[in-house]
């Protein structure tokens, strides 16, 4: 069993739940798992997928982070539905790194839509491998055999997978080329994708026995909380004072952390033999650095140097240029010219980022959640001073993650400090300690211009966003090229090459460079589209209001489907139809054009989710209310059409789109901070304020039945609220807000100026 010793707070719970409860919904390297293990003679093993045993269970591996979403669920599914597996004999292993996995990351909304054919295929090759050696202890052609719930039959006649496991002779295996091969089912023959099933990590989530990486344990163990710097790239320290400390019970020392990957300068473990002890002497010891100017940089100064960037107009990528945009502008009737801008957000998951590292027989082995493997394993290797091959990063579940833990950075100074200890350490990070060391979303500033002829048609349009870009600041060779040549980062545009037939369109992305120096800009569930739609949707609105017509028409009219929006196989078959689709659908649900009572109105958005190659369709109305004296704004209600291809796991797919709507509405009008002096303002939630469960709408939530290609749900439904909310408050009082978060006092403000 790789997982170290495990004392649980949970104790009490798996003693009650049981041995075999634990091994029935827990993967390997849970805890308990082993203990409930059968002991096994045999395996079939056709790839590295997955396997079944002797008592037919088949055991899914799964290499993506589990924080919430059912992954290993919806990935599950797609296995045993080809392989034709009973679902009650299905189980999860969340994986350790290994090269033989690949791409190890959760993010993007890509889980299901790259894994699908993928999985898809290898399952098919186990229930051929299995209908071929059932036929032959039957001692029947394979051609009149089939498979159903893990039995294969041939007419009257059949034999249970688990025999054929303990009796065949299985030794087929087939090489991830000939799996490629391998045809899978048509829709209509699926008999567990898209049907309602229990989802298989519930369980040991409510019993006590899922295993964070929080609760990871060793022998010989000490605890480290961090003492971090003013700064997130330009601090040294330069002494540390560790005399009251020394009265804490349990303190052992103190010490800067000496980081060759530069990924946490200026760090100053320190070191007791409990957690309680480390923050209570963290708390006393003084530590004096030396910053560089960041340390003075505010979140005005990031979105001025923004605003100067998008002044430039040689600067930047182009991601989008159709030809005659200039032309378009110059020869226009009318132009419309509008500035969006966005907060600093945190992720502020509910468990603190923390890590337990220690050195084994020459390895080094992490014990943490963690989204992006393939992506922190190098930078710890460089740490470390090591090889690649002598890290291993064991996958515990997530207490959240939200994009954080895409950036493993945490990793690191338990490592570090590890290796200075000679022996294990666990570092974890106080509520404080996480929000300033978080990877936050960047603030942005955006500038969209429309062009229009005499008869109010569009004739060309321009998108300049300037952020700080994640991507060029943790795995630059993940950056794209623009159409002029200079690299961007896709995360941080995406969703501004919309789907909108506007003849000449422009979209140029900005790195702002300052944002990128001042705080490590990472990804926050939607990434850039939290930010490009919110401009993108409100500016269609206001385009439409400028013309005099219908929003809802006027988006219908430019979703036309026509040259580069017409789509594509295999995943943006229909292209914008089916954009339009969602938009006529939500407009139907919600009422759209009824009668309103005073200060309440509808607002409409939509968007394709994250990116044009994985389009998931989405509309939303939302319904508010104004209250003119205050600026409250109350949400009343969300409606929200998706058309999301083939849905694996419907139950799953609901809980995403409700948790990213949720979130949207958290960023729309209740959470964000802003940078004050290098740092993040709010560091704990009496402060940072998310979305509570008294203001949470009722929402009404619809997916279009489709057997088209599946893509993602964890993101797209984030993107649409924002900008559907801030329509709304226009429709209902008149007043245009440009800002995310949308605060009373700007509600108030919009009110007055009416612009």
């Amino acid at each position: 069993m790789h997982s170290p010793t495990l004392a649980s707070r949970r104790g009490f719970l798996m003693f009650a739940a049981g041995a075999g409860v634990a091994f029935a919904f827990a993967p390997d390297n849970f805890a308990m798992a082993d203990s409930g293990k059968a002991a096994l003679t045999q395996n079939f093993e056709p790839t590295i997928w997955y396997t079944i045993d002797s008592t037919g269970v088949a055991t899914v591996n799964i290499i993506r982070a589990e924080m919430g979403q059912h992954v290993g669920t919806a990935l599950a599914r797609i296995v045993a539905d080809e392989l034709e597996m009973d679902w009650n004999s299905v189980r999860l292993a969340y994986v350790d790194s290994d090269p033989k996995w690949g791409l190890m990351v959760t993010g993007g909304s890509w889980s299901v839509s790259q894994s699908f054919n993928l999985l898809s295929q290898a399952g098919a090759a186990g229930r051929i491998a299995l209908i071929e050696e059932g036929a032959k202890l039957m001692g029947v052609s394979s051609d009149i055999c089939i498979a159903r719930l893990g039995v294969v039959h041939a007419g009257t006649r059949s034999v249970s997978y688990a025999e054929i496991v303990r009796r065949g002779n299985l030794g087929r295996r087939f090489s991830a080329e000939e799996v490629k091969t391998i045809p899978i089912k048509s829709p209509k023959e699926r008999r567990l994708i898209g049907m309602p099933s229990a989802a298989i990590d519930v369980p040991a989530k409510t019993n006590g026995s899922a295993h964070y990486g929080i609760d990871a344990v060793a022998p010989g163990m000490v605890y480290a909380r961090p003492k971090i710097p003013p700064t997130r790239n330009g601090s040294k320290v330069v002494s540390i004072d560790d005399s009251a400390a020394k009265t804490v019970k349990g303190y052992i020392k103190a010490f800067a952390l000496d980081d060759p990957s530069a990924t946490v300068p200026g760090w100053v473990m320190v070191i007791a033999d409990s957690f309680v002890g480390a923050s209570r002497a963290a708390d006393a010891i003084t530590v004096v650095w030396a910053s560089d100017d960041t340390s003075r940089i505010s979140e005005k100064d990031i979105l001025d140097h923004g605003r100067k960037l998008i002044d430039n107009p040689g600067g930047g990528s182009w991601v989008v240029e159709d030809p005659g945009v200039d032309a378009a502008f110059s020869g226009a009737h009318s132009v419309l010219d509008k500035t969006y801008t966005t907060s600093s957000v945190l992720h502020f998951q509910l468990e603190p980022v923390n890590a337990l590292a220690l050195e084994r027989e020459g390895s080094w082995e992490i014990y943490t959640g963690n989204q992006w493997q393939s992506l922190i394993i190098p930078i710890l290797a460089k740490a470390l001073g090591v090889s690649e091959s002598k890290v291993i990063m064991r996958t515990h579940l997530l207490g959240g993650g939200f994009g954080r833990r895409l950036n493993g950075d945490y990793a690191v100074p338990a490592a570090l400090a590890a290796k200075a200890m000679g022996k294990p350490v666990k570092m974890l990070c106080t509520r404080a300690d996480d929000a300033r060391f978080d990877s936050i979303r960047s603030p942005s500033v955006q500038t969209l211009r429309m062009a229009f002829d005499s008869a109010g048609a569009v004739i060309g349009m321009q998108h300049h966003a300037a952020a700080g870009w994640p991507t060029q600041v943790m795995v630059p060779g993940f950056l794209s090229k623009g159409v002029n040549g200079e690299p961007f980062d896709p995360f941080s545009i995406s969703g501004a090459d919309h789907w909108y037939s506007v003849r000449a369109h422009r979209v140029r992305a900005l790195s702002n460079d300052l944002a990128n120096r001042t705080f490590r800009p990472g990804w926050l569930r939607s990434v850039g589209p939290g930010w490009t739609n919110w401009a993108l949707e409100s500016f269609m609105d206001e385009a439409a209001h400028s013309l005099g017509v219908d929003a809802l028409n006027f988006r219908l009219k430019l979703l036309d489907g026509v040259g580069k929006n017409q789509g594509s196989e295999p995943v943006a078959v229909g292209g914008a139809h089916r954009q339009a689709a969602v938009l006529r659908r939500v407009a139907e649900k919600a009422g759209w054009g009824d009668d309103m009572p005073k200060d309440s109105g509808l607002g409409i958005a939509t968007t394709f989710g994250q990116e044009r190659a994985m389009p998931t369709w989405v509309a939303c109305v939302a319904r508010v209310r104004v209250d003119r004296g205050s600026g409250i704004v109350t949400l009343e209600k969300l409606f929200i059409v998706i058309d999301a291809g083939t849905v694996v796991h419907p139950d799953g797919a609901l809980a995403q789109v409700e948790g990213a709507a949720l979130w949207g509405v958290s960023m729309a009008l209740h959470e964000g901070t802003e940078l004050a002096n290098g740092q993040v303002r709010d560091t704990n939630l009496n402060s940072y304020t998310p979305l509570r469960m008294g203001d949470v709408p009722i929402m009404e939530i619809e997916f279009i039945p489709s057997a088209n290609a599946s893509v993602g749900l964890g993101e797209p439904a984030t993107t649409v609220v924002g900008p559907a909310i801030g329509n709304a408050i226009f429709s209902a009082v008149g007043a245009r807000v440009r800002h995310l978060p949308i605060r009373p006092s700007a509600v108030l403000s919009a009110l007055v100026t009416r612009s």
